[in-house]
């Protein structure tokens, strides 16, 4: 296929299902239009919310993340979406309950969930957790507290559906694992969207929290070189991070602008705001 931009009427309620550290809603307007005009394939290695999936509406696709529970919830919204949705409506927004359900990746009895079970667990203490945040410890096990939210939207029955018709029409192929096995069999006119755990701006403002896993400056270096590979093929890409020495000078060959976005992962109200962030292309 050699246009990914479909002219076919868009589902608006096709959108992310979880609130996501770094979505880019906010700044998806920025990124659609700096999209090259015509790609085969759609890669983006580091799923998350996949904000920007979402609004592309990609024909083609290839899709991973290293959050295993993460691409799950994808996995069972497209596969098994009303059994999603009737696990949800028996979910209740109650602080005891919250962690109830929170504290069961700690235990044994975890590994006898069906995928299903797991998905909508997912969803529902991404919706009911406070501020929405998806964190995990170095265990991998869930540790955001609870929002004491009003009336959170738990269930969201019509964005389900929607998203699971989309998954079903476009097939896009899930994974799970290192985001640079997912390039592989990637070809010139196909086209990546890196938007990788940010390098940190301070010591403290670090979060990678999403995975187990850290993204270290080596791992932001390594990155890099992926990409440096995908430019002398002569393969379009564009990252996201933050705009930090360390980003600007791995990327200083390529195109660089400066967006800004509001950031509200920081649990001081008074530290949250706008930061600066880049998008780098090289085309």
């Amino acid at each position: 296929m050699t246009n990914t931009f479909s002219k076919r009427a868009k589902n608006l309620l096709v959108g992310p299902v979880l609130k996501w550290v770094g979505g880019k809603r906010q700044i998806l307007p920025e990124l659609l239009q700096r999209l090259p005009a015509k790609i085969n394939a759609y890669y983006e290695p580091f799923l998350g919310g996949g904000a920007l999936f979402f609004g592309l509406h990609p024909s083609t696709a290839v899709l991973n993340d290293s959050n295993s529970e993460l691409m799950n919830v994808y996995a069972c919204i497209r596969d098994n979406v009303d059994e999603v949705i009737s696990i949800l409506e028996t979910h209740k927004n109650e602080e005891g309950y919250f962690y109830e359900l929170r504290q069961m990746d700690r235990s044994p009895l975890f590994n006898n969930l069906s995928p299903v079970q797991r998905a909508a667990r997912i969803l529902y203490l991404n919706r009911t957790c406070y501020n929405g945040l998806f964190r995990v410890n170095q265990q991998g096990e869930f540790n955001s507290p609870f929002g004491f939210y009003k009336n959170p939207n738990i269930v969201n029955a019509p964005v389900l559906r929607a998203v699971s018709a989309f998954l079903n029409k476009t097939e896009p192929l899930f994974l799970t694992g290192d985001y640079e096995d997912a390039l592989k069999g990637i070809r010139k006119g196909d086209f990546v969207y890196f938007d990788p755990p940010y390098d940190p701006v301070s010591n403290s403002a670090a979060f990678t929290g999403y995975t187990q896993h850290k993204f270290s400056p080596d791992a932001q270096k390594r990155l890099h070189k992926v990409c440096e590979a995908l430019d002398s093929q002569k393969i379009n890409f564009m990252l996201s991070n933050s705009s930090t020495p360390l980003i600007h000078s791995l990327y200083g060959k390529f195109s660089i602008e400066l967006v800004q976005a509001r950031r509200n992962v920081n649990s001081a109200g008074d530290k949250r705001g706008d930061v600066d962030e880049v998008i780098v292309r090289n085309y």
